[in-house]
């Protein structure tokens, strides 16, 4: 490595050996430049059969007429953008059921079977354990007042208890219990709670993906219109080329007779063929064109890449000669801000803004609520076999009563203590036996009722956290207001440049009609002075080459005309109505 370094610089400090290099590129001569390869030499140039002049996947003999109209109608049920914005108000239609949960009643219940065993820590039972069965069942109705946050409740609970605990007079014993609770919000939650703010927030989501599904079918139905205007030019274009095609021909055998009759040169025809060999080239450009502007209708009005209309040809039948709005830049303001959905849009975000702003103001409020129950019981059984209790014992009584004597011996000065009755023996009451009907007809009977009533409240005395949320709300309505403020700015100028477009459109197609109608009478001026020998095959040429594309101009103005008014239709809000494709939408 060393040693080729070493060459190549030895090269270097040799002027000698260093080779000449042209440092200007006007010093290269021609006869300095050393030999080129030739690049596919013996290439020649064969004329062929021109290829066949159809579109490609397109039966030019299935044709479909269609009008701007059907289009849009065809885009707003097939277009995938549109199909997406659906579904999407689908969601929030669900979205805002489904918010409504919480304040829907519901019913719930359980029932279970439970054993216990417990050890004996009583003085009145000399087992060394006892076990009790119970039997549970309960179902409840509740639910949530929306209006005014109002909760409530019925509960009917159930149980079948049964011991060997000799306290326990009953076994089985049923209890059953039927309650009314109701419970309202005195401040914080009467006019709001978080489950009301997302209803109120998934509806104004709703209304906001509605507008939105809207704003899409205004976009859709823009370009739609767009891209009908420019097959409907491709079309028209490709018949101006054909047409130029056979006008050419016609002149190069006009050349011919010419050429025989001595007035032009043989060498002439050689410029009149190859004018029809570019015009018919021209022609195969404007077939492309063609193509691209129908694919891209296809693709905005088909249902999928399977749909028929793919194989057919598309043919516009509506007027190119559209009636051109008469406004003015007051009134199409006036149109934008009243139909323009993105001031929807912001109004849906300012009413979700709003509700924002009340809710975490509220939250800064304490929790007051009032309660009330009512609850009636019921009980019943069977009496307890081994039921036994200290004070039914008479020896004990009697043990007791010789205590008392012995006390009320010692000191006669002192009153006396009352000797204790002998209890009769002990029953279970008539009235709390019975079967399970039993415990239900005492509620019922109101036997045994429950009535409770209270106030209970939650305060939090650093509400920083709640401040910083109500400050973040107001910040997002200033936010709100900056926007719309810029949107009014935004739809201003999208205002005055479609107004502007639409001038300069008429304007561009009046110019483009005189230039064409003049083409067309310099073109046969022109021919008329070959025939007299006044010109040459090229002036005609020249002539007829300036007419096509003045032809192709007016064309092309009259098409940008027609797509500056549906410009003028989606900056000012009105594509839907315009067109009448409103009852469209709903699908």
């Amino acid at each position: 490595m060393l040693i080729v370094l070493f060459a190549i610089s030895a090269v270097a400090q040799d002027p000698a050996k260093t080779p000449p290099v042209v440092n200007d590129v006007q010093d290269a001569k021609p006869d300095t430049v050393k030999s080129v390869p030739d690049i596919a030499s013996g290439f020649e140039s064969k004329s062929t059969a021109l290829p066949n002049i159809g579109r490609v996947g397109v039966d030019m003999r299935m044709q479909v007429p269609i009008s701007a109209k059907e289009v849009i109608v065809r885009a707003l049920e097939n277009n995938g953008d549109i199909e997406v914005s659906r579904k999407d108000v689908k969601i929030a239609e669900f979205d805002l059921t489904a918010a409504d949960l919480p304040f829907t009643p519901v019913i719930s219940g359980q029932t279970y079977f439970e054993r216990e065993t417990a050890p004996n820590v009583s003085i009145f039972n000399t087992n060394p354990s006892t076990t009790n069965k119970s039997l549970v069942g309960e179902l409840s109705y509740s639910g949530i007042d929306k209006r005014f946050g109002t909760s409530f409740s019925v509960t009917f609970k159930n149980r079948r208890l049964s011991t060997d605990n000799p306290v326990s007079i009953l076994s089985p014993q049923y209890d059953s219990s039927l309650e009314f609770r109701v419970s309202q919000p005195l401040w914080r939650g009467r006019k709001s709670d978080d489950n009301r703010r997302r209803i109120e927030i998934a509806r104004q989501n709703l209304r906001l993906t509605d507008k939105q599904f809207r704003q899409k079918a205004i976009e859709i139905t823009a370009s739609v219109q767009k891209a009908y205007w420019d097959l409907t030019f491709a079309l028209r274009n490709l018949k101006v080329q054909r047409d130029g095609v056979g006008d050419a021909k016609q002149q190069l055998e006009h050349n011919k007779r010419l050429v025989k009759e001595g007035v032009l040169a043989p060498v002439d025809i050689l410029a009149a063929e190859t004018q029809v060999a570019n015009l018919e080239l021209q022609v195969y450009a404007a077939l492309e064109q063609v193509n691209r502007a129908e694919n891209y209708l296809k693709g905005l009005i088909s249902s999928n890449k399977d749909d028929e209309l793919w194989m057919k040809s598309l043919v516009p039948t509506d007027q190119v000669d559209l009636t051109v709005p008469n406004t003015t830049l007051p009134e199409a303001l006036a149109l934008a801000l009243d139909n323009r959905i993105e001031f929807d849009i912001l109004e849906v975000s300012k009413q979700i803004n709003e509700y924002d702003q009340q809710f975490y103001k509220d939250a800064l409020d304490p929790i007051i609520d009032v309660f009330a129950s009512y609850k009636s019981n019921g009980i019943s059984g069977t009496a307890n076999s081994s039921v036994g209790t200290f004070f039914s014992n008479s020896s004990t009584t009697t043990k007791v009563n010789e205590v008392i004597t012995r006390v009320n011996a010692l000191d006669p000065n002192m009153p006396p203590i009352d000797i204790l009755p002998i209890p009769p023996p002990q029953t279970v009451p008539t009235s709390i036996t019975g079967n399970y009907l039993s415990s239900v007809t005492d509620i019922f009977a109101n036997r045994y009722p429950t009535f409770s009533a209270g106030v209970t409240f939650t305060i939090a005395p650093n509400g920083k956290a709640q401040r910083a949320l109500l400050g973040k709300a107001y910040v997002e309505g200033e936010k709100i207001r900056v926007q719309r403020q810029q949107l009014e700015q935004l739809v201003q100028i999208d205002v005055r440049n479609a107004l502007q477009t639409l001038r300069t459109s008429e304007a561009r197609l009046r110019a483009a009609a005189i230039s064409r109608e003049n083409s067309e009478k310099q073109y046969e001026s022109e021919k008329r002075k070959l025939d007299a020998g006044l010109t040459d095959i090229y002036k005609v040429l020249e002539r007829q080459t300036a007419l096509m594309r003045a032809r192709s101009a007016e064309l092309q103005a009259r098409t940008e005309l027609n797509k500056s008014i549906a410009e003028l239709q989606r900056a000012t809000g009105n594509s839907l109505k315009a067109n009448d494709v409103e009852t469209k939408l709903v699908k």
